[in-house]
C-alpha cells in the first residue's frame, strides 16, 4: 500500500482520534486499562511512519476534558501510563528528530504527569522534524471558550477593539496558534463523529473513519487513510473546475 501513496501529495498535518481501547479490552475479557496499554504500539507505529514520510504535524487526541468523569481508578491508571509512555518514547523522538508539543489544560494534570511532559517538551524543543501534538485535558469547546476569554481581556484592556476581531484573531488565540490546520483527520473504532475535537481547525479537514479499534491500528491502516485522502478533491467552497490545475 505504501507504493500507492503519492509522496508529493502528503498532508502536512494529520490528526487522529484514537478510539476503541475499552471495546478492544472488553473483547479480550480484560479491564479497560489493558486496552490502553496495548494501544502504545499503535501510537509508536503512527509516529514512526509520520516521521519517516516527512509529515510535519501529527495531533493525537489522548485525553479529553470529558474523560475526567471516568472512574477514578481508570483515570489514575491512564495518568501513570501517560508518564511511562512519554518517558519511554523520548529516545525514539530524539532518534527521529521529533518534537513534543501539547494542547489542552495540562496544568490540570497530576503533578508527576505535568512535570514529565514539560521535561520532554524541553528536551525535544530544538528538534526540527515531525511535531507531535498531544491533546491532553482538551476539548474544542474548552479551547474556544479560553480563546474568547483571552480576546475579551484584550478588548477590556483597550489593546483590541471588537471591530478588529477577525477569524485570524480567533485562530491566533487558540492552543494551536501557528500550527497549520489538519488536512486529514482519522477516527478509529467505527464511530462517525468528531467528539469535541479541534472544532475550529477541522472546518475544511478531510474526515476518514475506520472500524479498526485503536490497539489494532498499524501502518497499513494509516497508508489506507492517506491513499483515500489522495483520491479526494479539496475545493474549500470553490467549484471543481476552479481548483483543477
Amino acid at each position: 500500500m505504501k507504493e500507492n501513496i503519492d509522496l508529493s501529495n502528503l498532508p502536512k498535518h494529520i490528526a487522529i482520534i484514537m478510539d476503541g481501547n475499552g471495546r478492544w479490552a472488553k473483547k479480550k475479557g480484560a479491564m479497560r486499562i489493558f486496552g490502553h496499554r496495548n494501544a502504545i504500539q499503535a501510537v509508536r507505529e503512527s509516529i514512526e511512519w509520520a516521521g519517516e514520510m516527512g509529515i510535519q504535524h501529527l495531533t493525537l487526541f489522548s485525553f479529553s476534558t470529558e474523560n475526567w468523569s471516568r472512574p477514578k481508578e481508570e483515570v489514575q491508571a491512564l495518568m501513570e501510563l501517560l508518564v511511562q509512555t512519554i518517558g519511554d518514547e523520548l529516545p525514539l523522538m530524539m532518534k527521529y528528530n521529533m518534537r513534543l508539543n501539547t494542547i489542552g489544560d495540562i496544568k490540570s494534570l497530576p503533578t508527576t504527569a505535568y512535570e514529565k511532559i514539560i521535561e520532554v517538551k524541553q528536551q525535544t524543543a530544538a528538534n526540527t522534524g515531525l511535531t507531535i501534538h498531544v491533546a491532553l485535558s482538551y476539548s474544542g469547546q474548552w479551547e474556544l471558550t479560553e480563546a474568547a476569554k483571552r480576546i475579551a481581556q484584550k478588548v477590556s484592556e483597550g489593546k483590541l477593539s471588537p471591530a478588529e476581531i477577525t477569524q485570524q484573531t480567533v485562530a491566533d488565540h487558540l492552543d494551536t496558534a501557528g500550527i497549520p490546520d489538519p488536512e486529514l483527520m482519522i477516527r478509529t473504532s467505527g464511530e462517525y463523529r468528531i467528539s469535541n475535537f479541534l472544532l475550529w481547525q477541522l472546518a475544511y479537514t478531510e474526515l476518514y473513519f475506520t472500524d479498526v479499534l485503536w490497539p489494532d491500528f498499524r501502518k497499513e491502516h494509516l497508508f489506507a487513510a492517506i491513499e483515500d485522502y489522495q483520491k479526494r478533491e479539496r475545493r474549500f467552497g470553490k467549484t471543481g473546475e476552479q481548483v483543477k490545475p
